[in-house]
């Protein structure tokens, strides 16, 4: 049963009481309307406080499941706004192979990290099952203290912080024998070139090299890596990137997503138009309004502002549905 199934059972599990219970209200104040006996009046102010209390409270829960129903829909629509280049070259290479690395890069504000959901959600979702190691880089490195990484990821790894290289490839490696793996590495523009170039050298290219040679049953499990960029410098930088997939590709280079660039007036007027029924109709009774509105409070389109800026006017808080949404 898929969430929205969920929530429309939920829903149609709570309108029947709610109906009885508004009924119920409704017989009361009648009765507490001719009733002349102090006692009994006093009894019905009672009963219908009561009453009132349970209506309230269905009420309540009922307006909680149609937000949730209304924030799903948007969440669906906006799952199809943009990111077509860098989400064709994702399956491209996730197709054909279970082992890759990828670079998502882009001005601050660009929508990374909603990009990563997005290709990890609606192209490998199994992949959340596995194992999945996050590291901030911005919070544990200078930029030239590549120690500092080794250290995070050992301990990510379950390691002492003192282990090696290989021995944190080693151990990521025979977690892949069993599952799938999902490494992020964010903010990976506070790093040197240099650092990020040895990260590549010194452990993917290890883990890559290990897994090529397992034997063909490994095969079924992902082993995937992001390195997300907020700076949209990294793609510029002297790494052993990759841009298309081709018979010589080996996952031992890191595949370079297209950069993110804004949406378009064409892009947001054609999704409108796609994602109609899962926006409200004052969107799209009003589309050239909608798409001026979107361009004018996003800086002309950023995505993040733009994605934020939808929400709005969906009726909705970018913010507050961010954490149920993003669960990477």
């Amino acid at each position: 049963m898929s969430t929205e199934q969920h929530l429309q059972y939920k829903r149609q599990g709570l309108q029947e009481p709610y109906d009885l219970v508004a009924k119920k209200l409704i017989r009361l104040r009648c009765d507490y309307a001719i009733a002349a006996d102090t006692l009994i009046r006093f009894q019905l102010e009672k009963q219908i406080e009561q009453t009132e209390a349970e209506l309230n409270e269905l009420a309540q829960q009922l307006d909680e499941l149609e937000r949730a129903l209304s924030s799903g829909k948007v969440y669906r629509a906006l799952l199809k706004l943009g990111y077509r280049e860098q989400t064709r070259s994702f399956r491209r290479f996730i197709e054909t192979h279970s082992v890759a690395a990828f670079l998502i890069h882009g001005s601050l504000y660009y929508g990374q990290r909603w990009l990563l959901n997005r290709l990890v959600v609606q192209n490998v979702p199994n992949i959340m099952m596995g194992k999945i190691v996050r590291i901030e880089l911005s919070r544990i490195a200078r930029r030239s203290d590549i120690t500092a990484l080794w250290r995070e990821l050992a301990g990510r790894v379950g390691l002492g912080r003192q282990s090696s290289i290989p021995e944190i490839a080693e151990r990521v490696y025979q977690w892949w024998l069993t599952q799938n793996v999902l490494l992020i590495l964010y903010d990976v523009d506070c790093l040197l070139e240099t650092c990020l170039h040895d990260m590549i050298q010194d452990f993917w290219l290890i883990l890559a090299t290990k897994v090529k040679t397992a034997s063909p049953q490994a095969s079924q499990f992902k082993l995937l890596m992001f390195l997300v960029d907020y700076d949209g410098c990294v793609g510029s930088w002297n790494i052993p990137f990759v841009e298309r997939l081709d018979s010589t590709w080996k996952p031992d280079n890191p595949v370079k997503l297209p950069q993110i660039n804004q949406f378009s007036d064409d892009e947001l007027t054609n999704w409108l138009e796609y994602a109609a029924d899962e926006l409200p109709t004052k969107l799209i009774d009003r589309l050239d309004e909608t798409v001026k509105t979107i361009l004018k409070n996003s800086d002309n389109g950023i995505p993040e502002p733009a994605l934020g800026e939808i929400c709005h006017l969906s009726g909705c808080n970018w913010y507050d549905e961010e954490e149920k949404w993003l669960r990477l």
